[in-house]
């Protein structure tokens, strides 16, 4: 892959569609734009993303369909073999790889160890590629969703204490064998990280729903404050569609100066912010979301300035599909006089979206990836669903994508 160092004040524009689209064939974009074209009629997809999950679990013959659509587009293969020609494909145009184990909903001991095991296995794999410098987990593929609640809520009785300490108290009013089961979750976690700085690979711990967030969180930390110590390794993913993260930002870059280690800060909007406004209603509690999309972009914006000001101390992943948020994070590093590939800087977008904001930002010599999962069909259904709904609710988005296909399309055409 070739290294650019780019000059500053690189102009970067997002409708540049000839360096956006340059890996896609032209039959690639017309499969792309029949497949936003139908995400854009929300009755549809809300039948598709309750039947499609059925139709596998009655062996219905639809793998071919799904594999051909919606799975080509958004998902990087079944093996993580299949993932290599799609890497190397990306590397090409200078764009790396975040590598996902999209597998999720799995229940149990074994499963969670599979689970373990496997994600060790992805960052073995990483770390003899060229533009793998990530792996994505979420910690509830390897922890019981109702132990996590556990700990979460026991967390929340102990507001005076800090973040760790709270997570402390609360492992320790769990009983003897939620104890033993929650040191396995740990002990998964910690061999990850672990096996993670050995091989020079960084982990993204993904973020979770609020109501087990707190113990997500404070793992988290714990792993930063171990593996952290010289160079970012492990992040925390940041919602700032919660109210209340922008202020966690700072009380975790506070925690990281008192322990001497590096903040590594995922920035991410959201992705559940209906489930958490209907949990919230349902519980009598007050929503953790933001009330307005003006409130969020504010403070995820306002979350990268902090980041960038404190470079030294933090790693930034910039995950985003929001332009004028990858605009400001180049032009806060021109401003400063920094290199936008600046080796505590990293921008990502799904595989699948954005293009426009990944080729142009890795034309301008910034280091940015795609967010890539693989897995079997079947098992990754949960993550295509969560793509499907949410080019519908988004409907800016769906039309951005659509718009610059076709102008790109009209550009090859001579029109």
């Amino acid at each position: 892959m070739n290294t650019i160092t780019p000059e500053k004040n690189t102009a970067i524009s997002f409708n540049d569609t000839a360096t956006a689209f340059a890996s896609k064939s032209t039959d690639d974009l017309k499969a792309a734009r029949l497949l936003f074209s139908t995400m854009q009629y929300g009755s549809l997809v809300s039948l598709g993303v309750k039947l499609t999950p059925l139709a596998i679990n009655w062996g219905l013959p639809i793998k071919g369909l799904i594999r051909n659509t919606i799975f080509k587009q958004f998902v990087g293969g079944e093996t993580m073999e299949e993932t290599a020609p799609v890497a190397k494909k990306l590397g090409a145009y200078n764009v790396q790889v975040i590598l996902d184990y999209g597998v999720e909903g799995k229940e149990g001991e074994e499963a969670f160890n599979d689970a373990c095991e496997q994600f060790i296995k992805v960052i073995k794999y990483a770390a003899t590629q060229p533009n793998i410098p990530f792996m994505s987990v979420k910690v509830t593929g390897i922890a019981r969703f109702a132990l996590m609640e556990k700990v979460d809520e026991a967390m929340r009785s102990g507001q005076s204490l800090g973040l760790v300490a709270r997570y402390h108290a609360a492992v320790q009013s769990l009983s003897t064998n939620e104890q033993r089961e929650w040191s396995n979750v740990f002990d998964r976690l910690q061999r990850i990280c672990s096996t993670a700085a050995a091989s020079g690979v960084g982990v993204l711990i993904d973020a979770e729903d609020s109501w087990i967030q707190d113990g997500v969180d404070a793992i988290t930390t714990i792993m930063m404050e171990t593996y952290n110590k010289t160079k970012p390794v492990v992040y925390n993913t940041l919602q700032l569609y919660r109210h209340d993260r922008l202020q966690f930002l700072k009380d975790s870059y506070a925690e990281a100066q008192a322990g001497r280690y590096i903040l590594g800060a995922k920035l991410v909007r959201g992705a559940y912010m209906e489930k958490e406004r209907e949990r919230a209603a349902e519980k009598g509690y007050p929503s953790p979301i933001q009330p307005t999309k003006e409130a969020t972009d504010r403070d995820y914006d306002a979350a990268v300035q902090f980041c960038v000001e404190h470079l030294t101390e933090i790693g930034l992943i910039v995950a985003s599909h929001n332009e004028q948020s990858n605009l400001l994070t180049t032009e806060l590093l021109q401003q400063k006089g920094l290199p936008l590939n600046h080796p505590h800087v990293h921008f990502s977008q799904l595989f699948g979206m954005s293009d426009n904001i990944t080729f142009n930002l890795a034309a301008a010599g910034c280091s940015v990836s795609k967010y890539l999962p693989f897995g079997p069909i079947k098992d990754v259904i949960p993550y295509l669903m969560r793509r499907a709904q949410e080019n519908t609710s988004v409907k800016g988005q769906t039309g951005r994508e659509l718009g610059l296909i076709k102008i790109e399309l009209d550009r090859r055409s001579g029109k």
